[in-house]
């Protein structure tokens, strides 16, 4: 229903357009012809404000992945920085479920490791949503903060590193051809807020994928069997984006392009000291306003993204 509601939601918005734009063509022929010349003004802004609403929604028509309509699956892994990187990662964390909740999106941590003194050492989310994997594949890669550190008494300027995987939600595990004999499950006492049922219960679960050793946990719901299920389709969309990277960077290194480490480059940069700016990297879309960003404020990256998507 919520793809439904965004689909008609997009033909009544172009659907509109075309019709405001062949109506303003034909007031303009009229007043060319009349030689109406007062109406020109009023004829250009009206052309302005349409030239405005396409280009306002032009990158929504980009969506058009094979997995683009996918609800998302994100990692956010603290890097180096010691406790700072860990406070960072907790507050992308806090950005993407911002972002989520101002899309009026679901959006589920189903696995949290805390670092010892503050923060996240990682933490994996569900976000379901129209297109939610679309909107939110620009968020992949290294982020970078730069800020006065909170954590040491000089408050001195510290930089600091996390990573956010973004995947596509794989609702059947044989699309990512997952063989039940190359999986290990493990059950343990979920930790932290949760209810007295979660905490007392073996009701979390860790699959582990034997041949990537790539393993997923997921102790969110109440049930052994739900977060069974949950962790399936974490580990499927996992391994079929670990697929996917492997693929294309074999088709770069056939065109001889260079392939960067994924630690390698940051795709944006979040500075709080001495100034203040959030620049993306790939796109140079940028803002002086990181608090706005910080708070969920990603559409003028995402759109910019998209476009540059298009581009490359």
């Amino acid at each position: 229903m919520q793809r439904l509601d965004f689909l008609r939601d997009q033909v009544e918005l172009w659907e509109g357009l075309v019709s405001e734009t062949e109506e303003t063509l034909e007031m303009a022929k009229d007043a060319e012809a009349e030689g109406a010349h007062d109406l020109y003004p009023d004829l250009r802004k009206k052309a302005q404000d349409l030239d405005k609403k396409f280009r306002d929604n032009e990158f929504q028509v980009l969506l058009d992945g094979k997995y683009d309509d996918r609800d998302a699956i994100l990692s956010i892994h603290a890097g180096t920085g010691g406790v700072d990187a860990q406070d960072w990662a907790e507050m992308l964390l806090r950005m993407l479920l911002r972002y989520a909740e101002k899309k009026c999106w679901s959006a589920q941590v189903t696995a949290e490791q805390r670092g010892e003194e503050a923060g996240i050492k990682s933490a994996t989310i569900r976000i379901s949503g129209p297109y939610a994997f679309g909107f939110l594949q620009s968020e992949g890669g290294v982020h970078r903060l730069v800020r006065q550190s909170p954590f040491n008494s000089d408050a001195l300027r510290q930089t600091s590193f996390a990573l956010v995987e973004v995947m596509p939600e794989i609702s059947d595990p044989a699309e990512a051809e997952i063989s039940p004999d190359d999986i290990r499950v493990d059950t343990f006492r979920a930790s932290g807020a949760g209810g007295q049922h979660v905490n007392k219960t073996d009701s979390a679960v860790r699959i582990t994928h034997l041949p990537s050793k790539i393993s997923v946990e997921c102790q969110s719901e109440r049930s052994q069997k739900q977060n069974k299920e949950t962790a399936l389709k974490i580990l499927a969309s996992k391994i079929l984006a670990k697929q996917q990277a492997a693929a294309e960077a074999e088709r770069k290194q056939a065109r001889g392009e260079h392939v960067a480490a994924q630690w390698g480059n940051q795709i944006r940069s979040y500075v709080l000291h001495p100034y203040k700016m959030v620049k993306d990297h790939r796109t140079k879309h940028e803002t002086k306003d990181p608090e706005a960003v910080l708070d969920g404020d990603l559409t003028g990256f995402i759109e910019s993204f998209l476009k540059w998507k298009m581009r490359s």
